[in-house]
């Protein structure tokens, strides 16, 4: 008779040639990678919207500035003439641009930081607190102006506020064009406060 041997195989399996360790280094590696390339594309868009913003801002307080007109008739005792001065509203408006301007210049170097080292969460919280706050003053000052650019319009029969922008068309075109940045500016703030609270959520 003839015996047959069973043969036992036995599997095992090769070990690898990169440790555990080291090879959830290298995961964390790739995906801080993937997360500071976002980051850092988030930081260089905020930055050239902050351009955007500065220039809008200018745009509006020196638009609103140099508005003034006078009329080219006259009496003896009383000339036509309209400028951004006359009303405190307009007044405001070319202060709250100006410093809001100033803010978005002084904001720069911040934003470049942001760049530089796109993981920092703090100078990016620092900028969202502080664009709320522009975005509060630039909004205020921007509602104000256009309402008085609507009475200056339309007028307002109650109050018997006429409207003047069929005597003082020039002026009431270059105040107009100043609320319209004014706002442009407001957009801007509102994209950058949102970029930045989903840039520190993702931190």
């Amino acid at each position: 008779m003839s015996t047959k041997e069973a043969a036992t195989t036995i599997d095992v399996p090769e070990s690898s040639s990169v440790p555990k360790g080291k090879a959830s280094i290298i995961a964390a590696a790739k995906h801080g990678g993937k997360t500071g390339g976002y980051h850092r594309g988030v930081a260089i868009f905020d930055f050239l919207l902050r351009l955007a913003a500065l220039v809008s801002a200018l745009a509006a307080a020196a638009t609103m500035g140099t508005s003034d007109e006078t009329l080219p008739f006259f009496t003896q005792f009383f000339q036509f003439q309209a400028s951004y001065d006359d009303l405190p509203t307009f007044q405001f408006f070319v202060i709250a641009m100006g410093i809001v301007g100033g803010y978005l210049v002084l904001s720069l170097p911040f934003s470049i930081v942001c760049i530089v080292r796109p993981q920092a969460a703090a100078p990016r919280f620092l900028l969202l607190v502080l664009d709320i706050v522009a975005l509060t003053l630039n909004t205020a000052a921007a509602a104000a102006a256009a309402a008085i650019v609507y009475l200056a319009h339309n007028g307002n029969s109650n109050t018997n506020w006429l409207a003047i922008c069929q005597q003082f068309g020039d002026f009431c075109q270059k105040v107009s064009g100043a609320v319209v940045a004014g706002f442009v500016a407001v957009l801007m703030f509102v994209v950058l406060v949102i970029l930045s609270a989903v840039a520190l959520r993702r931190h």
